[in-house]
């Protein structure tokens, strides 16, 4: 009910406290998540570096979504691919209805067929959600790109790359561009965020340069458990994604989370047997791979497909990307030259182009009726025709130039002021040279040797034998410390 001046009429408090919650699950997959993820998918000299590039990204991209970028992709038309840029930090424009001013759908005549999107909470709210989105764009991005690139030039690029290239494909889709009104069919973000961060990551992967030798041959995770943590916050907090997406905690929010969770699982287990069935044992790293590749592709069409589709998406998502993966990858001159650490191009790009195809094949017209804006939007297989996948592969084509075209842009321009990739000095040592900090405050691991502190300790007698007689007495070897 209406409470004047906190809640006005127009406010749903249903709908704005889902959304909030929405974009806070979208925040956890970030923060901790991936940072998590990061941290410990890496080898332990790249820990920190890999977990400080996930939070700067995610620090970064909020300031800038707030001064600018959030107009420019939900904002008034500028382009037909591009909003109106602006800032999002006025009490007047936070407080006031949230409103999608560009997606108005007109007919052929020029008569309004769809009004504007306009959730039932304020400003303030959607620009939380959307920064979400945006902000683990940038955060998948970065996992192409671990173990080498200059901190720096990092730091520099993120900004850049979010006003330039993420601002783009998030109006053309979402906010009321060319692609919006031509009828594609991108649910949560298939193309807006995978296909996007994984064909960027892998372009600066190329321009970046790879990593040591001994670094590609060998990068073997500093510790599973924690891996697999932050793979179960990234796979939880996709409910958020994808349940937010339709602005309301409706019918469309309560499949999408359905379908979200089923492809994700469908996925896994056949990544997993597929492990089994050529290499004999299940990899636990595979296994979140097949995770990610099962929500990626999902995304695209959550929330318009039926949940037996979901499932089918889920095995081709756990199928294709690891064919891409552990066969053409190694067929492949360009595949190989380019050192896409997270292989992201694999799990993001393949696996959300794939989710784009199929909602052109799956998605049906009582979900889409529901959601989309353009009348009559519907998947070939229910009538669409085989204009819709045409569609899905042209925004597709769209997205992929794009961010080829612009990250490489980015990418010189930057290198032209600093360094891209750490020098190779550098590279051997990993966390302490870029940050002068290290992760595991273990001897060996991290903690740099005290000679001072073990001449001590072998000096202190226990009787008639010392602290180091004592432990090889019982087998024991290693540092001692004195209390």
């Amino acid at each position: 009910m209406p409470d004047l001046p906190a809640v006005p009429e127009w406010l749903n408090k249903g709908d704005n406290a889902w959304q909030l919650t929405a974009a806070t699950f979208v925040g956890i997959q970030s923060m901790p998540g991936l940072v998590v993820l990061y941290g410990s998918i890496v080898k332990k000299k790249w820990a920190v570096n890999s977990a400080f590039m996930a939070l700067y990204a995610y620090a970064s991209t909020l300031i800038v979504w707030v001064l600018l970028a959030f107009r420019m992709a939900f904002g008034d038309r500028l382009l037909p691919f591009w909003g109106k840029a602006g800032p999002a930090l006025t009490g007047d424009f936070l407080v006031a209805r949230a409103s999608f001013p560009a997606t108005a759908h007109y007919g052929a005549g020029g008569a309004l067929e769809v009004p504007p999107t306009q959730p039932y909470y304020p400003e303030a709210t959607l620009v939380l959600f959307q920064f979400q989105l945006a902000a683990i764009t940038l955060v998948l991005l970065a996992g192409a790109l671990l173990g080498r690139m200059n901190i720096k030039a990092w730091m520099a690029f993120t900004p850049l790359w979010l006003l330039l290239s993420y601002t783009v494909c998030a109006f053309s889709l979402w906010g009321g561009g060319f692609l919006y009104h031509w009828g594609v069919i991108d649910y949560s973000g298939g193309y807006v965020i995978h296909v996007s961060s994984g064909v960027a990551g892998f372009t600066a992967a190329y321009w970046v340069g790879p990593r040591l030798k001994s670094d590609r041959e060998r990068f073997a995770p500093n510790n599973i458990l924690l891996m697999i943590a932050g793979g179960g916050l990234l796979w939880l907090g996709w409910a958020g994604f994808n349940g937010g997406a339709p602005y309301a905690p409706n019918i469309i929010a309560s499949i999408a989370v359905l379908n979200t969770n089923v492809s994700a699982a469908a996925s896994l287990l056949t990544w997993t047997c597929l492990d089994v069935i050529f290499f004999g044992k299940p990899s636990v790293i595979g296994a979140v791979q097949g995770m990610m590749t099962g929500l990626v592709c999902i995304t695209a069409g959550a929330g318009l497909v039926h949940t037996w589709a979901a499932v089918l998406m889920g095995i081709c998502a756990g199928s294709v990307p690891w064919f891409t993966m552990m066969v053409l990858h190694k067929r492949s001159f360009l595949l190989q030259k380019v050192d896409d650490t997270l292989a992201v191009f694999h799990t993001h790009a393949v696996a959300g182009l794939l989710g784009g195809v199929l909602t052109g094949l799956l998605a049906t017209p009582e979900l889409t009726t529901l959601h989309t804006h353009v009348p009559g939007t519907r998947g070939a297989f229910y009538g669409g025709g085989i204009q819709q996948v045409g569609k899905q592969l042209a925004a597709a084509l769209f997205v992929v130039a794009w961010n080829v075209a612009v990250t490489t842009g980015i990418i010189l321009a930057v290198g032209l002021v600093i360094p891209l990739r750490m020098p190779d000095e550098q590279l051997r040592i990993g966390d302490d040279a870029a940050h002068g900090e290290e992760a595991y405050a273990l001897w060996g691991d991290g903690e740099r040797f005290d000679v001072s502190r073990r001449a001590a300790a072998r000096a202190t007698e226990v009787g008639d034998q010392s602290v180091d007689q004592r432990l090889a007495a019982m087998g024991a070897r290693g540092i001692t410390v004195q209390l």
